[in-house]
């Protein structure tokens, strides 16, 4: 059995020169006679040109929704590729054969019974038809299709005509389609989605030909994954058509600051559709929608806030998350004006040697790490359970999470910012392990995902941390100057400074890449991947693990993992390994070392994980990893409540006085 790189394997090349240039990806799949087709990416921008801004409607904006059944057909050719051969987006997709109802936003792989569905790899194809309102026909305004996000890699279609592409999963993008648009007749949107995993791919994976024609079919080939979640794939967040005035505003960056009681916000705002100046005039409303600031530009500037309420975290405050609303007025030409509102929280981070603050006031993550996952939907967006998990996270008494191991959707981002919970924002680089994984096609790519990820939530107070890598390589040497030139480039397109971090797994003594962090991040499980069993160890080796990364880099620590699977309803005493018991002894030993040091450097501790979630098949994954505190069903284990019962203690340690803030 070998690994071929050559005309016969099924995979996709992100080809992007050391200068950061073309990126193109060729999709080649089969037997050795199989037609490839070639599929060219848009080129890598590392600062990306023109905004993203959530569409909010207002007395300027229309948003509709396009979610909802779609067509839906995974091309099953040896190829995978008899879409672009015969041109699927040219016609209507029951067409091309055989079809099934698909909803949108969702993951296509739990809707059916299908196996193959399931575990597929390549393209799929996606189909629905909408109408565009008469209203809009005739009138001067930028008509926008938006995809908040398909993976990993798309290409859409409207009325038969390319709109755009995209390479890389979790993160929006769109397409200006006023000029496609029909108004006598159904629009027909074709998007094809493609969920292959090369070695320069956000997250990266590799294609295996099976070569064995005695074990294995002829063309029989795997997709690895370097990363312990499935691989669930499609258009898994909303499609939405919105609308903008003809000069609109594009993007708007905030930075806040305080100085006692008087807050800051300033603003620099991007205005398109016109040839000179215009007057742009920025509001900032209280919660009770009060004119609190008022400053008439050419969309740059100052706002100051006399008495201003802080947006503080879940518990640090009797009145936490507090958002203002940054009104935005952009006069275009005949007196038509683009109106935008954006939520604004008022706060500052800071990262000394031993303390994160916020707002000046320390601040302990108490949190976990969590996914987009759970039954049928897989990573599709669902309302239900984001208020869901939103109250289970407030019930626990925890404080933030990481967005591990990708950007999540912006409704949960949203969610954030209304509930002040804290944000560790991590972009989707999970398995760079191999030195393949650190060459200069994946660096320019990963910069080029740093970039969109800051546009998108820059302006978000909940987020205090990037976070740029889970678990890397970084022992490599080729990690040290990776690293490096990823957290600078962070750094220089956040204009707010924020921290940034990568969460590590390798030793303290052979680590390349924390030297360039403002926190550090460190996940280990012991008495679970090593010392199987040997609950006894943990305290010895956690203590001794903090210890030695502090003396080495004297910088704030925050525990990113640790835990141990359990089996709900599986008992066993004395605990043993996958028993609700074990999990709780792991997490009990781990918090006595924890309070020995939090007075000191340790600024924070977050479980793996919140919810058990799906794996690839593993003979050490039951029906997926089972480290959540709650079932994939948001049902409690045990350890939900040892969990609960220290973070509202330690809630109550550090909340607005000295009374007790737990219900």
């Amino acid at each position: 059995m070998k690994i071929r790189l050559n005309r016969r394997v099924f995979i996709m090349f992100l080809l992007f020169s050391a200068l950061n240039v073309l990126s193109v990806i060729v999709l080649k799949v089969g037997l050795p006679d199989a037609a490839a087709h070639n599929v060219e990416f848009s080129t890598p921008t590392l600062t990306p040109s023109g905004g993203m801004l959530f569409p909010r409607e207002s007395e300027s904006r229309e948003v509709r929704e396009l979610g909802g059944m779609w067509k839906f057909r995974a091309d099953m050719s040896s190829n995978r590729n008899a879409g672009f051969e015969h041109q699927w987006w040219t016609k209507p997709l029951q067409q091309t054969g055989p079809v099934i109802d698909m909803p949108v936003p969702a993951s296509y792989n739990d809707i059916t019974q299908d196996r193959q569905l399931r575990d597929f790899v390549g393209w799929a194809w996606y189909q629905r038809s909408f109408y565009a309102p008469a209203s809009w026909k005739n009138v001067k305004q930028r008509n926008v299709l938006r995809f908040e996000s398909a993976h990993y890699n798309t290409i859409a279609w409207l009325n038969s005509k390319e709109i755009v592409r995209h390479s890389g999963g979790h993160l929006p993008f769109e397409a200006d389609v006023s000029s496609l648009l029909t108004y006598d007749a159904p629009n027909v949107l074709t998007v094809a989605v493609n969920n292959t995993l090369t070695p320069h791919t956000i997250p990266p994976g590799t294609i295996q030909y099976m070569d064995d024609t005695n074990k294995y079919p002829p063309g029989y080939f795997v997709q690895n994954l370097q990363m312990d979640f499935f691989n669930y794939a499609g258009i898994q967040r909303p499609v939405r058509l919105y609308t903008t005035p003809s000069v609109y505003l594009d993007d708007v960056t905030i930075t806040t600051d305080v100085d006692g009681t008087t807050g800051f916000v300033n603003f620099d705002c991007a205005i398109k559709g016109n040839n000179t100046a215009v007057p742009v005039t920025v509001e900032l409303l209280d919660k009770t929608e009060q004119l609190v600031s008022k400053v008439t530009s050419t969309g740059k500037g100052q706002l100051k806030v006399a008495n201003v309420k802080l947006w503080w975290p879940f518990t640090m405050s009797s009145d936490p998350a507090y958002l203002y609303t940054l009104k935005v007025t952009v006069m275009g030409s005949a007196g038509q004006s683009d109106l935008y509102r954006l939520p604004v929280g008022i706060r500052t981070v800071k990262v000394t040697s031993t303390q994160f603050l916020i707002n000046g006031k320390p601040f302990y993550f108490r949190g976990f790490g969590k996914h987009e996952d759970s039954d049928i939907r897989g990573k599709g967006l669902d309302y239900p359970l984001l208020a869901k998990d939103f109250n289970l996270i407030k019930w626990v008494g925890a404080n933030s999470f990481r967005t591990s191991h990708y950007p999540y959707a912006e409704e949960i981002m949203e969610m954030c910012d209304q509930q002040g919970i804290v944000v560790i924002d991590e972009c989707p680089a999970v398995g760079l392990k191999t030195r393949e994984n650190f060459s200069n096609q994946t660096l320019a790519h990963h910069m080029d995902v740093m970039s969109e990820l800051v546009r998108r939530d820059k302006n978000r107070p909940s987020v205090v941390m990037w976070s740029v890598a889970n678990e890397p390589a970084s022992q490599l040497p080729e990690a040290e100057y990776y690293f490096k030139t990823v957290i600078e480039h962070t750094k220089h397109v956040d204009s707010s400074d924020r921290p940034v971090t990568f969460v590590i797994n390798e030793s303290y003594d052979t680590d390349k890449g924390a030297q360039f962090v403002d926190v550090v991040c460190v996940n280990n499980y012991y008495s679970w991947y090593h010392d199987m069993g040997h609950l006894e160890v943990i305290q010895y080796q956690a203590r001794y693990n903090l210890q030695q990364w502090y003396q080495t880099h004297h910088k704030p620590i925050i525990q990113t993992e640790y835990g141990a699977d359990s089996v709900a309803g599986l008992h066993m005493d004395p605990p043993m390994m996958f028993s609700e018991e074990y999990q709780q002894e792991v997490m009990s030993n781990y918090f006595t070392v924890f309070d020995q040091f939090r007075q000191t450097y340790l600024v924070g501790e977050m479980i793996w994980n919140f919810a058990d979630f799906m794996t690839a098949q593993s003979t050490t994954r039951v029906v997926g990893n089972r480290k959540g505190i709650f079932t994939r069903q948001r049902q409690p284990k045990a350890a939900a409540f040892l969990l609960k019962e220290r973070y509202w203690k330690l809630a109550n340690q550090t909340g607005p006085d000295t009374n007790t803030i737990h219900p």
